[in-house]
């Protein structure tokens, strides 16, 4: 939805969601000045109608429908379906590109027999309209259509054909994630982080966001857990946003024993900030105690829920040093990281 976001004469853009995901759209869209989302409905069109109602008190003159889907649509389509109406007879407008692939007919896995592609077009969006027109097509129309233009055409409006563009393609097949994901603009980072904590009393160590009882604690101004606290700073670090202790301050009173996972939160939320996707995070964790493996399916999915990630994405490993070192000594916990993002140019 760039294009339409940034387009100068795009005034405001309404989004319609499925209510389920609301926590999803509000997280993607969180720094995007928007309005209030509207509830769709079952089918695409009670979700425009939805949308178009929504609009009905302070009515546009002219309003386009879009698939997010079709998420890098150029300046030049907008500016095509706008010049449409300067011609006083149209109603709507669509960008379409001529069918040039031959079609036919078949069944069974066997032909059995030619369309003729004149005259035919590949419909794209966003599909332009008079508000009013279209607000009225939408009350009266029929259940059943498909877009826009079908409601429109069923109404008695004329619609125009404008230019569209192979761009303005539709993001749903996987094939369509990678042609997508091709035509984005972004360079990749990695950065590492360390962090080192030392036993002392206690029950329980806290470990990548999970609690594991044991003989002793670790020391640190907040929960000292050395896993979130590398994992931070590697994602701090991929940025250039300095440290943990920079946005954290151990000099501050109200972080003593603040838990750990709202810092690397807040080191997602700046990559976000600036754009960025996190495509993999690694921490290995050295200690000769605890024993880490019965804990590793739980700290992997902890950190992908504070990073609202796949889990497929993050790995937890752990060694030791052969008893050399304070950590062989079993004197502390050390742990180091390593995150992976990908952030626009």
């Amino acid at each position: 939805m760039t294009g339409l976001l940034d387009h100068p004469a795009i005034s405001d853009v309404t989004v319609v969601i499925n209510p389920e995901c609301r926590n999803l759209y509000e997280y993607a869209v969180a720094r995007l000045p928007l309005p209030a989302s509207v509830a769709g409905g079952a089918t695409r069109q009670d979700s425009v109608r939805a949308g178009l109602e929504a609009l009905a008190a302070d009515p546009p003159d002219i309003v386009l429908v879009h698939d997010a889907a079709r998420a890098f649509v150029p300046a030049s389509v907008i500016d095509a379906l706008i010049a449409a109406f300067d011609d006083p007879a149209v109603d709507g407008a669509c960008p379409a590109l001529p069918q040039v692939d031959s079609l036919r007919r078949g069944a069974d896995g066997r032909f059995s027999g030619s369309v003729d592609r004149d005259g035919l077009w590949r419909v794209q969006t966003p599909q332009a309209f008079r508000f009013p027109a279209l607000l009225a097509a939408h009350r009266t129309a029929a259940p059943g259509q498909t877009d826009e233009v079908a409601i429109a055409l069923a109404a008695g409006l004329t619609v125009a054909i404008t230019q569209g563009d192979e761009r303005a393609f539709k993001v749903t097949e996987p094939a369509d994630f990678a042609k997508a994901e091709a035509m984005t603009n972004y360079s990749s980072r990695a950065a590492s982080g360390f962090d080192v904590h030392r036993f002392g009393p206690g029950t329980h160590v806290w470990l990548c966001g999970v609690k594991i009882p044991h003989d002793a604690g670790l020391i640190g101004h907040s929960d000292a857990d050395a896993g979130l606290h590398a994992l931070t700073d590697a994602l701090l670090g991929t940025i250039a946003a300095g440290d943990i202790g920079d946005h954290f301050p151990p000099s501050e009173e109200r972080w003593r024993g603040a838990a750990s996972d709202q810092f690397l939160a807040h080191a997602a939320h700046l990559v976000r900030e600036r754009g960025g996707i996190i495509d993999h995070v690694d921490v290995t964790l050295i200690c000769e105690r605890p024993k880490i493996g019965p804990h590793r399916e739980a700290m992997r999915a902890r950190m992908a829920e504070i990073l609202a990630i796949d889990i497929a994405r993050v790995s937890v490993k752990a060694t030791t040093t052969e008893k050399l070192g304070f950590t062989g000594r079993q004197e502390g916990i050390a742990a180091q990281a390593l995150a992976s993002v990908r952030l626009p140019e």
